[in-house]
This record gives C-alpha cells, sequence and structure tokens, in this order.
C-alpha cells in the first residue's frame, strides 16, 4: 500500500484528528505561543516491531505542513527497548495538536506487527504461513492488515468482494458445501470474474465432500482436534491448499503448523492487540 497516495487513509487521519481536537487543542493554545517551535522524539518503551511510521508522519503534516519527522528505523524493524524511531521538528502546537492520534496509530499497528512477528517466528522451518482475518477494528482494517504484513505474515482476503469463502452458514443456507460450491462458480461465470474459492469444512466427513467439488483453491480446517487435522491434510494430499483456523494460539501454533496446513489465520493478530509502548518527548523547545 501506498500510504502517502491511499485516499481512504487521509480521509481516516482526518477524522481522528477531528475526533481528537473538536474545536481546538485548548491547552496548547493557552500555554503555548502560535509561532513556537520545537524538537522531540518517539521513544519505544518495550521491545517490539515498529509499525505505522508512515501513518505518524502523515498526522503531524495534517497537523502543521512546517513538522518535518525523521524516521531511525524503517516500519516492520525490530526495536529495543529505550530506541528512538523518530525525530520531529516544526511548530509546537502542530507537534502537540497530533501527539495522541500519531500515537494511537503507530501503538496500534506496533502491537499487531509485533503479535505477527512473533507467530512467525513460532512457525519458522515449517511451510505455513501466518494469515490475518477480517476481525479488525472498523475503519482500520487498511492499516491493520498492513501491520500484519509489516510483522511478516499474510493478508487474507481484504473483504467480501475480493475472494470466495463459503462458510458453515453459507453452506446451511444453500443445502449442502456441493451445491454452495456450484452456486458461487456459477454466480463467478456470470459476472465474468475470476477470483479463488475457500471451503470451511468442521470435520473430516466435510473434507470428503468439499474433496468431490472441483474448481477450488483452498479448504479451510476449522477448528479441527491435532489428530483430525493431521488426517484431513493427508486426505487433500496436496489437490488444494489447506488453512488451518480457530483456536489457534503461541503455545499450539508450531504444532497445527507441523501437521502440514499451508496456512493459519489468526483473528487474534488483529481482534485484540496489545499496543506496543511508545511516547513522544519534546527535546527543545524554541523561544
Amino acid at each position: 500500500m501506498d500510504i502517502l497516495h491511499d485516499n481512504r487513509i487521509n480521509r481516516l487521519i482526518e477524522l481522528a484528528i477531528l475526533e481528537d481536537v473538536g474545536l481546538g487543542d485548548l491547552t496548547s493554545e493557552a500555554v503555548v505561543p502560535v509561532d513556537r517551535m520545537g524538537r522531540g522524539k518517539i521513544l519505544c518503551k518495550e521491545t517490539g516491531v515498529v509499525a505505522g511510521l508512515e501513518v505518524a508522519e502523515l498526522v503531524f503534516r495534517h497537523c502543521d505542513q512546517s513538522i518535518s519527522m525523521a524516521c531511525t528505523v524503517q516500519d516492520g524493524a525490530p526495536v529495543d527497548r529505550g530506541a528512538i524511531v523518530a525525530r520531529l521538528e516544526g511548530n509546537l502546537r502542530g507537534i502537540l495538536l497530533g501527539e495522541r492520534t500519531a500515537l494511537n496509530f503507530l501503538q496500534r499497528m506496533s502491537g499487531i506487527a509485533t503479535l505477527t512477528r512473533k507467530y512467525v517466528q513460532a512457525v519458522e522451518g515449517t511451510s505455513a504461513r501466518i494469515l490475518d482475518t477480517r476481525k479488525t477494528a472498523p475503519g482500520l482494517r487498511a492499516l491493520d492488515k498492513l501491520a500484519v504484513r509489516l510483522g511478516g505474515g499474510v493478508n487474507h482476503r481484504f473483504g467480501l468482494d475480493d475472494m470466495i469463502l463459503i462458510k458453515d452458514n453459507h453452506v446451511v443456507a444453500a443445502g449442502g458445501i456441493k451445491a454452495a460450491v456450484e452456486l458461487c462458480k456459477q454466480r463467478l461465470a456470470a459476472d465474468e470474474l475470476s477470483l479463488p474459492i475457500e471451503v470451511e469444512t468442521k470435520n473430516l466427513a466435510e473434507v470428503r465432500e468439499a474433496l468431490e467439488c472441483g474448481g477450488m483453491q483452498r479448504i479451510m480446517l476449522d477448528n479441527f482436534a491435532p489428530d483430525d487435522m493431521r488426517r484431513g491434510v493427508e486426505m487433500i494430499a496436496h489437490r488444494f491448499e489447506v488453512e488451518a483456523s480457530g483456536g489457534i494460539s503461541l503455545e499450539n501454533v508450531r504444532s497445527i503448523a507441523q501437521t502440514g496446513v499451508d496456512y493459519i489465520s489468526i483473528g487474534a493478530l488483529t481482534h485484540s492487540p496489545k499496543g506496543l509502548d511508545l511516547s513522544l518527548d519534546l527535546v527543545q523547545i524554541g523561544q
């Protein structure tokens, strides 16, 4: 994603600043002269993976065009506690105006990237890749998914329109896996679309039914016990990609990867990340 030229991100930043500022930063306007300049640093207060520096820079630019932000590390880089990840210089009111909004984006994205990196490292040496889901904060999906990529993960579908994913409720509505797959294939053909099709399965019987369908790319094994997951991978036998989902944790992700699945999707990457602890400290105030 080209953050600097993505209109969605610019609109999101404008809304976030408006939400925080309202009618004005009353405190800064009271104590900081309008033309006062200053310098600051963004400090990482714990070990992790930094993500969202470009977004933070955009926030400050929206607040005051005079502000320059020099990053000392790249997005997606591991950082230690005490590391300075960026330095700021410009209008002091503008810096203070954007401080909280910039840090909110930066902390959330860095938390997602940090957690993703832990999962990626946990499955190193296997063929499994870590996927995100659509369990993102409303309005923040583009940034949540960018943070996953910066952490070394892979994005699943962005929305409902870029992939066919037949889940359990679709199967119920269609009257079975075969019927659901056929209906989806017909819709794609009618719309002249070429999109991947994935089917969610809940047990080995559903895996067998899915294997009788053609024109798919991936089968999801959802909440399978380890032995059943291993058996499911053997049944699929490389005819389709295999995705594991449900009940994934850092404690069990490696054993799941060792069953031979191609992908492991983890909603927790984006639905409940712990923000990375970062702060903005002023280091010099102009006259």
